[in-house]
């Protein structure tokens, strides 16, 4: 078969790498995986740009801190435009807007003029950039395939923003050590302009976002809309609710207890070997995730994320790094399941011209409490005991996942469907099948809040 130069052809039961045809789709993977490479490399450059400007780690904790208030900050902006200004528009100006930050950075580096004012400055609007692109991001995915390619094409994006993690996070400690973390940021800047032509041949049918013409664009009013979305489903917010609670769980006790354990037990290098193991594990979970022809997929997703749990019990109770390893290959397996689900089930029952904006509510909810879990693990800690409070967290993940999968909204809703099309009304409570036509949702009805 020739190459698809756009959405409107595809087979159900088409290979896991059938949307890799699609030029659009293979151009937006590209993309992705190279803002995630560029993601990964920069704060690890950054950081060591900031040790070596003043050495300290307060100095470093405002740096880093500053891009992620800016990040939580604008992402419901970043939804709003994403929704009414054309996503691959979006894409290409803020990869090209993220380049030349970066660029700016790493020449204040190499031309020893940098300051923590500065590097600040630059960190937030670094921040604000991401904000405004990852809605968009995850919004174009359904335009660029056919609807039966959509559980295929999330994975395949999904496995190539893994493997742009990986390889960003461990070439930026080689190119700073051996080059200085200067040149790993300008290899940053590179990398951002590399997505910014990928994003260029990213054609979609459709108005794309693009407000029509002569609309006037509320702000506020568009943001109320969204939330009108992103309440009128329980499944939606029941699941955000759930990863608010996992991810400051899993923050705190693997993020911040876990090196500290690592340091006095298997040492700091296992460590390491740990963490990549958890990304193995994501990487063979979206070859199974592409695979798979499972119609209850968020369920199943939804209940795997109690795999989190075990490496929290492991480090509380038997901190072996070959046992942890294989703990967070599992982890990394199951939670990848729950990943592509998730972005399929919101795809196809979220209409595509409100779908950046629910994502966006998705994302705020789910990294506001990133901040919570890493501040208060340590202080707990202390006061309960290391081992208490991990087997606490692990406890509270598996409480707030039986907690949704009791939901059944959640164990009934089906992936396979037709994506909703612009302008679709709410859907009332109970999830349909395929084929069951929508009813209407008079607002203010639905039970109002996952990830």
């Amino acid at each position: 078969m020739g190459e698809q130069d756009g959405r409107d052809t595809g087979r159900a039961g088409a290979g896991p790498w059938a949307p890799l045809a699609h030029r659009p789709f293979r151009r937006l993977a590209a993309g992705r995986l190279l803002v995630y490479f560029a993601n990964a490399m920069a704060p690890v450059a950054l950081a060591f740009a900031v040790l070596d400007t003043t050495g300290s780690t307060t100095d470093l904790g405002l740096v880093v801190g500053a891009r992620s208030l800016a990040n939580v900050a604008l992402l419901l902006v970043g939804g709003v435009v994403a929704d009414r200004v054309r996503r691959t528009l979006v894409l290409q100006g803020s990869a090209l807007a993220a380049s030349a930050v970066q660029a700016a950075i790493a020449a204040s580096v190499l031309l020893g003029a940098a300051s923590i004012p500065l590097l600040m400055l630059l960190s937030v609007l670094n921040g604000a950039l991401a904000a405004i692109s990852l809605p968009a991001s995850a919004a174009l995915t359904p335009q660029t395939v056919a609807s039966e390619l959509i559980r295929p094409a999330n994975a395949v994006l999904r496995m190539g923003i893994n493997l742009g993690a990986i390889a960003g996070a461990s070439l930026a400690g080689v190119v700073a050590a051996a080059l200085g973390p200067g040149w790993g940021l300008a290899g940053n800047a590179v990398a951002f302009s590399g997505a910014a032509v990928c994003f260029l041949g990213v054609t979609v049918p459709g108005a794309d976002g693009k407000a029509a013409p002569g609309e006037r664009v509320r702000p506020v009013r568009e943001l109320r809309e969204g939330w009108r979305e992103f309440t009128a489903r329980r499944w939606v917010w029941l699941v955000v609710l759930q990863f608010m609670v996992v991810n400051a769980v899993i923050a705190g006790g693997v993020q911040v207890l876990g090196p500290g354990i690592a340091d006095d037990t298997f040492g700091r290098g296992l460590w390491g070997a740990v963490l990549a193991a958890q990304m193995a594990g994501a990487l063979v979970g979206g070859v199974l995730a592409a695979r798979s022809r499972v119609r209850h997929a968020l369920l199943l997703g939804v209940a795997l994320t109690a795999m989190e749990a075990v490496p929290l019990m492991i480090l509380a109770e038997a901190p072996h790094a070959l046992l942890l390893g294989v703990a967070m290959f599992a982890s990394g397996l199951a939670l990848e399941q729950f990943g592509v689900a998730w972005d399929v089930s919101l795809q196809e029952n979220i209409p595509h011209d409100r779908l950046a904006r629910v994502y966006a509510y998705d994302a705020l909810g789910s990294f506001v409490a990133l901040p919570l879990g890493e501040m208060t693990a340590g202080p707990l800690a202390h006061r309960l005991g290391t081992g208490t409070t991990l087997l606490a967290g692990a406890a509270l993940v598996a409480a707030v996942t039986a907690a949704a999968v009791c939901s059944r909204q959640i164990r009934t809703l089906t992936t396979g469907r037709t994506p909703a099309a612009a302008g679709t009304p709410h859907l009332t409570g109970t999830p349909k099948t395929p084929h069951t036509p929508e009813t209407p949702e008079t607002p203010g009805t639905a039970e109002a809040l996952p990830r």
